[in-house]
Formats: structure tokens, sequence, C-alpha cells
């Protein structure tokens, strides 16, 4: 069967020339950001990139093709899409086949870009282990994503609100590589510190991008998980945020949000109760990781 994969002309050449090539997701558009500063961001993110020396693939699903680079005239529909489906590993297979369009969260990216044979991602922050998943289970595809797709994925850490203790817990079960970027703490989303010790540090692209080789020589399954923290000008420190997500999760909790709906709530009531600085901080964030997910994919493919 032949895999239903649409590059763009960009895409296409980077990919016949060798280029270094990043990986975008596209559910920051349509559920992670209001319109118009999700196509804005999107842009912003694709141009970040680009100035950085790679060549971007924003990855969604549009009439039951894989996208790897959209247009412009596309990227535009997916900013204002009210039907696109939400693409974890599950989804993903029925969307293709029933020809509907859906936005790419990391799991499915992830499948997509190593598919596309694309060897980084840039997001904003990963999934994890959401509060209360002792009794809930509600864990996000993301870490087991990371446990067997071989993408190297460049975030902020896992979103703050989240629990970031048992986040950790499951990654180090499942031999993913977590790799805090020029700093000892793993970054929370928001803020450049969770107060939480990396398992890994490295100073460097040229050291991730060696980690990605290696790990492909060996033969080991996976991604590696880069933790790079938003830049000091643009954080919420960890004390600030903190009450407004206890508060954002307690609303959550007593309206029985559930499932992929307690991400996008939760991110507009942080987005309401800071006057719009999360959402500030986290397009800080994007083109951030962005930049140093461009920096990895030029040392990798220059060897």
């Amino acid at each position: 069967m032949t895999l239903p994969l649409l590059f763009s002309a960009e895409v296409a050449t980077a990919r016949a020339e060798g280029a270094p090539i990043v990986a975008l997701e596209s559910t920051i558009i349509t559920h992670g950001m209001p319109w118009p500063q999700n196509v804005e961001t999107a842009r912003a993110v694709e141009a970040a990139v680009r100035t950085a020396g790679a060549v971007p693939a924003t990855i969604a699903v549009i009439g039951g093709k894989v996208h790897v680079g959209v247009s412009e005239a596309e990227l535009d529909r997916l900013g204002q899409a009210k039907d696109a489906m939400k693409l974890s590993r599950a989804d993903l297979a029925v969307c293709l086949a029933t020809g509907r369009n859906g936005a790419t969260t990391v799991a499915a990216t992830m499948i997509c870009a190593h598919l596309a044979g694309i060897d980084v991602f840039a997001t904003g922050g990963i999934g994890g282990v959401h509060r209360g998943a002792e009794a809930s289970f509600d864990i996000s595809a993301d870490l087991l994503e990371l446990a067997q797709t071989s993408v190297t994925v460049v975030a902020a850490g896992a979103k703050a609100i989240l629990d970031l203790p048992k986040t950790l817990e499951v990654l180090e079960t499942h031999g993913v590589p977590v790799i805090a970027y020029g700093q000892d703490d793993f970054p929370a989303f928001w803020s450049r510190s969770s107060g939480l010790r990396a398992p890994l540090r490295l100073d460097s692209a040229a050291e991730i991008a060696a980690s990605h080789r290696m790990r492909r020589a060996l033969g080991l399954a996976g991604g590696q998980l880069v933790a790079n923290p938003i830049p000091a000008h643009a954080e919420i420190a960890r004390a600030e945020i903190t009450p407004f997500i206890e508060a954002a999760l307690a609303d959550a909790a007593a309206q029985g949000i559930t499932a992929k709906a307690v991400t996008p709530f939760l991110l507009q009531r942080l987005f309401e109760a800071t006057k719009g600085r999360s959402l500030t901080a986290n397009i800080a964030l994007v083109l951030n990781n962005a930049a140093l997910a461009a920096a990895i994919a030029y040392e990798i493919a220059r060897r």
C-alpha cells in the first residue's frame, strides 16, 4: 500500500539534497492558540527554522493525505478550521482512511516525520502524565511514542499542567533520554525550572546530534526528548503560575472536562488568568525550540 505522503516543493528539494529538515506539529495551530495568533506563530516558527539554516516541514492531514510541508493557503485554512481531528497514534489511520482533515499532536507528528525520513521535530511542550492519573490512567500517548519512534523532539519540557515527577518516571521506565539543554533542571514549559533535576544534560546541538546518531548505530528504538528552557526574558516563574494552574485544574474537574479536551481548556483558562502572558510565553518558547531543532538537524545532516 502506498503511503499517503505529500511533500511540499521546498521539503521535497531538501530531501533530495540531504538538507536539514525540522518537522513541526499542527495541533498548536488548530487547538493550541486562537486565530490569528495561531497562523502568525506558525509562520514565525517556520521563519525561525529557515533563519537557523534548516527547512521547516509543518505536518497536517488534509483530505486524507499527510502533508509534509503546507502552503500559505493550507496554513490559513488550518488556522480557521472547526472540524479538524486532533490526531494521535490511535486516530491517525482512521483519519487518513476516511479522507478527513486532522492536526497532528506530538505522537502523530513523530510518526509522520519518521515515515518522511525527518530526524528532528520542534514543538512547544510534550504531553505527559496528568494529575490524578493514578485514578484516571490519563497518560499522553506522547510518552510511549518517544519510547518507540526514532525522532529527536525539542520541547520546553512537559506542559506544567501535568504531573511532572510522574512524567519523568514514565519516560525513565521506557528508556527515553531526557536531555536538559544548557542547564541541570528540567524546564516546565512557561518556567525555566520545574524544581526537578533532569536525568541528562548536554550543552550543544552537536552533542545532541551525536547522541541521536549513536542511538541509531546501537539499534536503540525510540527518540530523545531535548528539554530546552524558555528564554529568561519570556518566562513566567513557577511560583507565579502555579496558583493559576491549580485553579484551572479545579475548574476542569468541576466541569467534568476529560481526555483530549483537558489541555485546550486549561490553556484557555491560563490565558485568561495571566492576561495573555501565557500565550506570549508560549510563542517565545516555540520559536526558541525551532531554532535549536534547526541547529540539531544541521549537525545531523552535515555528517
